[in-house]
């Protein structure tokens, strides 16, 4: 029996700056997690991600990321996700250093 089809996001990398982003649902390449679009049907999930993986001038590595919905948009349900969403954890810069100065 085949497993229920669990919400999700496209991610990728942004080729030349090699950030986390995520497909938006007016097809624009956000690093905020909350303005990516939540796809919530499988055919659809599948059909975006073929159209996002064609834009190898933009991105690389494009796959679906399991998400659940949230107040402020999708949500990861696994550590990956959350971890990638934060930036590298070597030392603080990028994202990290916005996140700090926020709090």
């Amino acid at each position: 029996m085949p497993r229920a089809f669990t919400p999700k996001v496209i991610t990728a990398n942004a080729l030349l700056e090699g950030d986390v982003v995520y497909l938006t649902e007016d097809d624009r390449w956000s690093r905020d997690l909350s303005e990516a679009e939540l796809l919530t049907d499988e055919a659809v999930a599948e059909a975006r991600l073929i159209d996002a993986s064609r834009r190898q001038s933009e991105i690389v590595g494009a796959y679906l990321a399991d998400m659940v919905g949230g107040d402020g948009g999708p949500e990861p349900t696994h550590f990956r996700e959350d971890f990638r969403r934060t930036g590298p954890s070597n030392y603080h810069h990028g994202k990290q250093a916005e996140d700090l100065s926020r709090t």
